[in-house]
């Protein structure tokens, strides 16, 4: 059975923010080392881009290991489909001028909402949902304080605690 109440932070995070407490954590929590994973071959050319965007970033603040490589080929792929469905989406507001391809005329010619804002708008969701597990947005970020790459060893405090 999971346990009840809001998600548990990793220690690696609770260490970051300054909520580390030695009673609350897991001493035996897996510590993997920062990595710059490959990307999967199955992402798109925009994921595959922004792959290899934000793969620096997040290598520079310490939070990235082989671990990760799953959600963050997740956000990726989402980051790829909302960009398709942003573009497809301009090329058919440059030949509506009067809905901006927001709106499509079905078969019954009724007006509905466009089948690629609804596409859009899931990618777009599942893509902040992913950036904010990786400290990607500004809210998330305020929670964060990442070490770089040759940083200290965010773990040496509760290396400290647990001894």
């Amino acid at each position: 059975m999971a346990p009840r109440g809001p998600k548990t932070k990793p220690t690696n995070l609770k260490l970051l923010t300054g909520t580390a407490r030695a009673h609350r954590l897991n001493p035996r929590e897996p510590q993997p080392e920062v990595a710059r994973p490959d990307a999967p071959e199955h992402l798109t050319d925009a994921a595959r881009d922004e792959w290899s965007r934000v793969v620096v970033e997040l290598v520079a603040l310490g939070i990235l290991t082989h671990l990760d490589r799953g959600a963050l080929a997740a956000y990726c792929q989402a980051y790829g489909r909302w960009s398709a469905a942003e573009a497809a989406l301009a090329r058919m507001a440059a030949r509506d001028a009067v809905t901006d391809g927001l709106m499509v005329k079905t078969r019954s010619g009724n007006l509905i909402q466009n089948p690629l804002v609804g596409a859009a708008n899931k990618a777009m969701a599942d893509m902040v949902r992913y950036a904010a597990e990786f400290g990607m947005t500004p809210s998330a970020r305020t929670r964060v304080v990442g070490t770089s790459e040759a940083g200290p060893n965010p773990f040496a405090q509760l290396d400290e605690w647990l001894a």
